[in-house]
């Protein structure tokens, strides 16, 4: 009983709500979804929304390897509250950072006035978005990379050290390649985050269309607007993306095992005191 409730709880939760998906999308057959995207609106959503991932993800990746080397590596005052920041944007709600990043930075807010009238504007531009989609996937590729690089402690990095390699050297020849896998999947999953934003990107874009809508803010102005098989049309990449993430992830999580398996299986081997001679 227990088994067909879980199910039927993926299921109703998981399964259908994608059959119905790509059936809407699909409701007008392949021309149909091909003209959905020939949506001047909807081709400049796709192509803001590929615009914000591609500075918002490599931003965190180095902000989540640093972040992740610094507190693995050292003890310092205030590693603590360093760590607690890097959560903040999971207990926070996504509206709420967005609506504070526009209080400091709007038109009407605390330094938005001063870098208006030096030509810079943050709030409802390209700016404004990827800060918000920073935020939000703030902690994914720090918080992926801390345990395991605390697990792995740093006797590696100290003999390299005594060895006389420098710190650059230790970081690309010994962190990097432990880490990388455990990096990659942090990559994936901050990518597939940043595509799929709404909360704080709805507040700092002001869901300008054609300028500042992302591809989850024009699935919902198609969807009000009664253009449905668009709507769901744009709506069958976003989910087609997290798909590829989920299989990507899968990919990464098997390929992670298989490395640590064997680097276990080699440290087995080598620990393994000599047979005694005959």
């Amino acid at each position: 009983m227990l088994i067909g409730l879980a199910v039927l709880s993926i299921v109703l939760i998981l399964i259908l709500p994608l059959v119905i998906v790509f059936h809407e999308a699909l409701s007008k057959g392949w021309a149909g979804l091909t003209a959905a995207y020939d949506d001047p609106g909807t081709a400049e959503s796709i192509r803001l929304t590929l615009t914000v991932a591609s500075i918002a993800v490599p931003f965190n990746v180095l902000f989540g390897l640093a972040a992740a080397w610094l507190i693995s590596q050292f003890d310092f005052k205030g590693k603590r509250l360093l760590e607690i920041l890097i959560d903040l944007p999971i207990w926070v709600s996504p509206v709420v950072g967005g609506l504070v990043f526009l209080l400091l930075f709007g038109r009407q807010g605390l330094f938005g006035p001063w870098l208006i009238s030096h030509g810079f504007q943050i709030a409802y531009a390209l700016p404004g978005l990827v800060l918000g989609t920073v935020f939000v996937t703030f902690p994914y590729v720090a918080r992926n990379l801390i345990p395991l690089m605390e697990s792995l402690g740093r006797a590696e990095e100290e003999a390299a050290l005594s060895l006389g390699a420098r710190g650059w050297q230790i970081f690309f020849r010994i962190t990097i390649p432990k880490v990388k896998w455990a990096l990659l999947y942090g990559l994936v999953l901050c990518n597939a985050r940043a595509m799929g934003e709404f909360g704080a990107v709805a507040v700092l874009s002001g869901n300008i269309r054609g300028i500042t809508s992302t591809m989850p803010l024009q699935v919902e102005n198609l969807y009000n607007d009664y253009h449905l098989s668009s709507a769901f049309a744009l709506a069958a990449v976003l989910s087609l993306l997290g798909l590829v993430t989920l299989v990507l992830k899968t990919l990464i999580e098997w390929r992670s095992q298989h490395h640590l398996t064997a680097a276990s299986s080699a440290a087995a081997d080598t620990a393994e005191p000599p047979a005694p001679a005959k």
